[in-house]
């Protein structure tokens, strides 16, 4: 089967975050892997917070501290599974574990290690003071490297298995995050990346370090970019398409079938509807999207979502259209902190499946108050990940480069300052929901 796949050169490495796993020096895992989801770990976090304060673990690693992150789990299985981690020769994440199963090279892109809450951010190296407080052996965890830097080839083994060539090169790409950014073009202060996608999240650059103390309070994390003395935080709801779906799902059954009778998508129709009935303007109800609790900048689990403003008068487009501006204020909310974090961004790119909503993507601009464009792809982690690979591999001079033959815009929403004052008469009264419904749902920090 060797070389059944020789127009293949590169293979470039992305995985979500925080997610690792334990195992011998071949690479054969002790334990499951420990999802980012996992709750154990939280009177690990507690600790490290006791004893090296949270400021000061959010000034070493961009984060502030929470059991998500791999380091409180890795410290819950040495002490629950100490045979596990005794016996470990490595602690990987995901996008380090399948670069060494194809090179045998251990190494880790500052982005992904960034996700640890054990990475130094300042000095691009693992924190001796986070490793030596936690109890952990830093030398178990892979090589940090810049983002986008090639192993080297594939294994012989490996490439005879799989049917590559043996001068396929492997490439430690980037967090998911970070790669959907270098997909959509975004290299610099001016423009913000918006992943349309099940979760709603907004990935700025910042061409210097961002204010650490916004950050904190915001719950931003700072991660190392793929050029160099920038960075990137994630501005997120957990609930973006994945609220609109739920609408969908529960609230409008009847308007999926009258949809198919009318060859339109059940979001077509519920959007001309709404149109049709209402005018083109903001609606009447408000939306607390937090139906999944509440991600940046509360970071509230507890917290739950509410529809206010109904009537016998509402029907399942109004409730749609809400949820739509739902989502987008809350993005707004963010945008706000972050801009006094430091960050300059004048327009944004848009990727992943709301991004092919034109009534979506102008109520983002409008709300917004920025012009946003809509990309081709519904995945820009792919492209990211493709174009860190060619760049490594030589097929690109640089990641301008790379853009121009691999990030393909479609249309561009301007914003419209009338809507946008129309949209800020509603958003005022959002930013009252919060504080609001928490008490009621026995939602708190």
């Amino acid at each position: 089967m060797a070389g059944k796949y020789p127009d293949i050169k590169g293979i470039g490495v992305t995985s979500f975050g925080e997610t690792f796993v334990m195992t011998d020096e071949n690479g054969t895992p002790l334990h499951p892997a420990m999802l980012y989801t996992d709750p154990r770990g939280e009177e690990q976090s507690e600790r490290l917070v006791d004893t090296l304060g949270s400021r000061q673990i959010q000034k070493i690693t961009g984060l502030k501290p929470h059991a998500t992150y791999s380091m409180p789990k890795m410290m819950w299985v040495k002490e629950n599974l100490r045979e596990v981690e005794g016996d470990a020769s490595h602690i990987f994440l995901m996008e380090d574990f399948v670069v060494f199963h194809l090179t045998g090279v251990a190494q880790i892109d500052y982005s992904l290690a960034s996700r640890t809450q054990a990475f130094d951010i300042l000095h691009l190296c693992w924190s001796k003071t986070i490793f030596d407080q936690a109890g952990m052996d830093s030398r178990k965890m892979s090589k940090p490297v810049p983002t986008g830097t090639p192993a080297g080839p594939v294994r012989r083994a490996v490439a005879n298995r799989l049917g590559l060539g043996a001068d396929t090169v492997v490439v430690s790409a980037a967090h998911d995050q970070v790669a959907a950014a270098i997909g959509a073009g975004v290299f610099d202060g001016s423009t913000a990346a918006d992943g349309a996608g099940t979760v709603e999240c907004m990935v700025p650059v910042y061409d210097t370090l961002p204010d650490m103390d916004v950050m904190y309070e915001g719950n931003y994390a700072v991660i190392p970019y793929v050029i160099s003395g920038k960075y990137v935080t994630y501005a997120f709801s957990y609930t973006g398409g994945a609220l609109i779906q739920w609408c969908i799902d529960v609230l409008a059954k009847e308007e999926k079938q009258q949809a198919l009778t009318r060859h339109l998508s059940v979001n077509e129709l519920l959007e001309q509807e709404y149109i049709k009935k209402r005018g083109d303007v903001p609606g009447k109800l408000l939306v607390l999207p937090h139906f999944a609790g509440a991600a940046t900048p509360y970071m509230d689990a507890g917290s739950r979502g509410a529809i206010l403003g109904l009537s016998t008068d509402s029907r399942v487009y109004d409730i749609y259209r809400a949820c739509m501006e739902g989502v987008v204020y809350e993005m707004l909310l963010n945008f706000h902190l972050l801009v006094k974090s430091g960050i300059g961004c004048k327009k944004m790119a848009a990727t992943g499946g709301g991004a092919k909503s034109k009534i979506w993507m102008q109520m983002k601009a409008d709300i917004l108050d920025v012009p946003i464009t809509a990309l081709s792809t519904s995945d820009a982690g792919t492209v990211g990940a493709s174009m860190l690979t060619g760049l490594a591999i030589g097929a690109f001079r640089d990641l301008a480069d790379a853009a121009v033959h691999m990030v393909q815009e479609t249309v561009t929403y301007q914003p419209d300052k009338e809507m946008h004052r129309m949209y800020m008469k509603n958003y005022e009264r959002y930013l009252d929901l919060y504080s609001a419904v928490r008490p009621l749902v026995g939602g708190g920090r």
